[in-house]
């Protein structure tokens, strides 16, 4: 059993270096409150039984289920001898902050694979990136979710919604009293502004601002071309034209050309708090810090140390806020990150930070 775990994680690291085959996916439909929704299902050509099965919930992206790292991944999960589910959501691929439709996508998901004869029934695994991580182990432990789940494994999950928009517009962010500073990615704070932003007391009128913010989010992520990069200057300063000159000072603290200094960090932590106040009020599950007391699945999470959207003391403040009994670990890795992989140039921390990795994905690919 240990030999054929271990196979299983060499298989995995190896399709998503290389590509995977012996592949095939099929595009199926889940019914989530009572509306038709798509999904992909992956899978092994050949099975000689039924298969372990995960449903993967992405992230906010307009590429939706397609986007070609949650593929990528999919395809190397399957390679192992896995079956891999993965749900859209309409919402998400809309670029609209909806955490409230995971749960029922989740519920959607297990009746689906309930239905099959190729899977092993109710002893599925759930994945959850970023965005759909913390929604994505609340739904596995909902109650009538949690007895058809195995374990729950996160990427690039947060906890702390307060926290993490004050690290997208000023990069500063903390974990047990040390300080930490990073270049944060804008695509955060756009999605979340392009929708709250004009929800927020004394911004009612700043559609044109959350109007510009929206479609420099859906630029970076239909191109697929990352939110720092100076590709996106010429758009920035052409949709700074089309804002109101009043409103220019609010623009400019969620969008700046990449040669630009950021603004004044104070200002950037009151807008921080303006929109987080406002998300939560609207939206109380966007800050699932509270509700986390209610996991009772086993859930194991992976965070990039230099995770640019989500910080990876964010990761570990999620696990640490998981109920006692819960069995927990999470790996933070230099060797992946939210946008783009960053592997370390000294070949001893290269292997050292393989040799992490490695022991995480050997507990994620072998959890179901």
């Amino acid at each position: 059993m240990k030999r054929r775990a271990l196979a299983r994680t060499v298989k995995y690291s190896t399709s998503w270096k290389r590509g995977s085959s012996g592949i095939e996916s099929a595009q199926v439909s889940i019914v989530r409150e009572g509306v038709d929704t798509p999904a992909t299902f992956v899978r092994p050509v050949v099975a000689s039984e039924t298969l372990p099965c995960w449903i993967a919930i992405g992230g906010v992206s307009t590429k939706g289920r397609f986007h070609p790292q949650l593929v990528r991944f999919s395809e190397a999960l399957a390679s192992t001898g896995a079956a891999v589910l993965v749900p859209e959501l309409p919402e998400w691929r809309r670029l609209s902050v909806s955490p409230r439709v995971t749960l029922p996508t989740v519920r959607a998901s297990v009746e689906y694979l309930n239905t099959r004869t190729d899977v092993v029934p109710s002893q599925y695994g759930v994945i959850g990136f970023s965005f759909g991580a913390a929604g994505a182990v609340l739904a596995a432990s909902d109650e009538e979710v949690a007895d058809h789940v195995r374990g729950a494994v996160l990427f690039g999950g947060y906890c702390c919604l307060e926290r993490t928009v004050a690290c997208m517009l000023t990069g500063e962010h903390e974990w047990d009293d040390r300080k930490h500073q990073l270049n944060p990615d804008p695509y955060g704070r756009w999605i979340v502004a392009s929708n709250y932003l004009t929800a927020v007391p004394g911004y009612e009128d700043a559609d044109d601002v959350s109007q510009a913010v929206g479609r420099l989010a859906a630029e970076a992520s239909g191109r697929r071309v990352s939110a720092w990069e100076p590709f996106h200057d010429p758009m920035i300063s052409a949709l700074r034209e089309t804002v109101a000159p009043p409103r220019r000072p609010l623009f400019d603290l969620l969008a700046t050309e990449s040669t630009s200094d950021r603004p004044d960090p104070g200002a950037c932590r009151d807008l921080a708090k303006r929109l987080s106040d406002t998300c939560r009020e609207l939206e109380p599950l966007l800050d699932p810090g509270k509700s986390l007391e209610s996991v009772s699945v086993p859930t194991q999470a992976i965070h990039g140390r230099g995770d640019r959207l989500v910080p990876f003391t964010e990761g570990v403040r999620l696990m640490d806020q998981l109920p006692e009994g819960v069995q927990r670990g999470i790996t933070v890795t230099h060797m992946i990150n939210h946008s783009k992989d960053h592997v370390p140039p000294n070949p001893i921390d290269h292997a050292i930070e393989a040799g992490r990795l490695f022991r995480a994905l050997h507990q994620l690919v072998n959890t179901v």
